[in-house]
């Protein structure tokens, strides 16, 4: 196995400054979900001269694809995610250029060795993870069945600060778009003639705000008023608003995300108005961990030569599709740092650091860690079966886990 590993890590050496060139083209070219074209081309194509095959379009998403290459010896099939998306109107603020050029490198070291251990690779571009048009594609990859036959998904994120984290339980998101329809009137002359549309949106504001009190610790709802009405004396007749509502598992989210509907179908009814509550984009699942499989590659990452530390908040800061995976197969995400000092996430501080020299190092140490936890996953079949037991185990008793921790 480490005769393995060093062919794939010098492959990943050999390559690196490939990956890294698309890394730097990607920042400079921020693209937002459902608008990927330049990043998906450039990773896949890239992806194809390495000899893996290519679907593009794939699960539904005009720039998701799915590259995939099979050795001629049967054996595990491994998934390397890859994302790739910007933030609206900030640029590269969450690193994804450098995740998803990880993400290919790794599957082009893995290739080095695949003939030899046998066993397939896949790198599934997956767009919008940050949420927007068509957003959060690993729930699409995962719905059409591109994990079904999947042993283990891997994938690393940068970190926005000095610390390398294991994979997080993250939470569950449901991204709603909340709308109610009235009837305009002069809001002085005849008030009495309208049915009022933002009086609605105000009601379901408060209400949830007296909701959270009765919501585990666990629970997250905050929304934006993103169509309040024309003018000031017109009764609006239309607006709309986008709420997330999260939870750490799936049980709460839906519990939670029923008591909304009503309070959506008590404020039409208060206010006369027609209501609209659905999602606007993928459903996002909580993070199933497999703790053994993140030790897995703790032990691959400390022998590159850094440490991991787990991560001990109890409430999630945050949500990812990487969750959808999750709950199909054994999946980590770690986070591996690409800044010497804390930057907060989704900031200028953030897109400096996503084409930064320590970021741009991210590339071939991630894929290392990466690819040397898939060759002992490939080479060492018990431990392969032993971790998706795990991963089974976790993903039928996820709630009460949950709430032990």
């Amino acid at each position: 196995m480490t005769e393995y590993k060093q062919i794939a890590d010098k492959t990943a050496e050999e390559n690196a400054k490939v990956y890294q060139d698309i890394a730097l083209a990607i920042h400079a070219k921020p693209e937002v979900s459902n608008y990927e074209f330049f990043a998906s081309e450039t990773l896949s194509k890239q992806l194809e001269k390495e000899g893996f095959e290519i679907e593009l379009p794939a699960a539904g998403h005009r720039t998701g694809f799915a590259a995939s290459y099979k050795s001629s010896k049967p054996g595990p099939v491994i998934a390397f995610l890859a994302e790739y998306d910007a933030l609206p109107g900030l640029g590269h603020g969450c690193g994804h250029n450098l995740f998803g050029a990880a993400s290919a490198l790794s599957g082009v070291a893995l290739k080095s060795v695949i003939d030899e251990i046998g066993g397939e690779i896949r790198v599934y571009g997956t767009p919008g993870e940050e949420g927007g048009e068509e957003g959060s594609a690993k729930g699409s990859f995962a719905r059409e069945g591109y994990f079904d036959d999947v042993d283990a998904a891997l994938c690393a994120h940068p970190a926005s600060g000095p610390e390398n984290i294991l994979s997080m339980r993250l939470l569950a998101n449901a991204p709603v778009d909340i709308e109610f329809w009235g009837r305009p009137a002069h809001a002085a002359a005849v008030p009495e003639m309208g049915l009022n549309a933002l009086d609605a949106q105000i009601l379901v504001f408060n209400a949830i705000a007296l909701l959270r009190q009765q919501l585990t610790t666990d629970v997250r709802i905050h929304g934006i008023i993103t169509d309040g009405g024309q003018a000031p004396n017109v009764i609006p007749d239309y607006t709309k608003s986008k709420f997330f509502i999260r939870a750490a598992s799936m049980d709460t989210l839906n519990d939670v995300y029923a008591k909304i509907e009503k309070i959506v179908e008590g404020a039409a009814l208060q206010t006369g108005t027609k209501s609209s509550m659905k999602l606007y984009q993928n459903l996002v699942e909580n993070m199933v961990l497999t703790p053994s499989l993140d030790a897995l590659y703790e032990k691959n990452f400390n022998e590159l030569g850094y440490k991991s530390q787990p991560q001990t908040l109890k409430v999630m800061p945050g949500s990812s599709d990487v969750g959808n995976v999750s709950q199909k197969c054994p999946a980590i995400q770690p986070m591996i740092s690409i800044t010497d000092v804390p930057v907060p996430g989704h900031s200028q501080g953030m897109v400096e650091a996503s084409c930064s020299e320590k970021g741009l190092a991210f590339i071939p140490l991630a894929a290392k860690a990466l690819v040397n936890t898939a060759i002992d996953l490939i080479c060492d079949p018990e431990l392969l079966r032993s971790i998706k037991e795990e991963h089974r185990y976790n993903v039928e008793h996820q709630k009460e886990l949950v709430q032990g921790n």
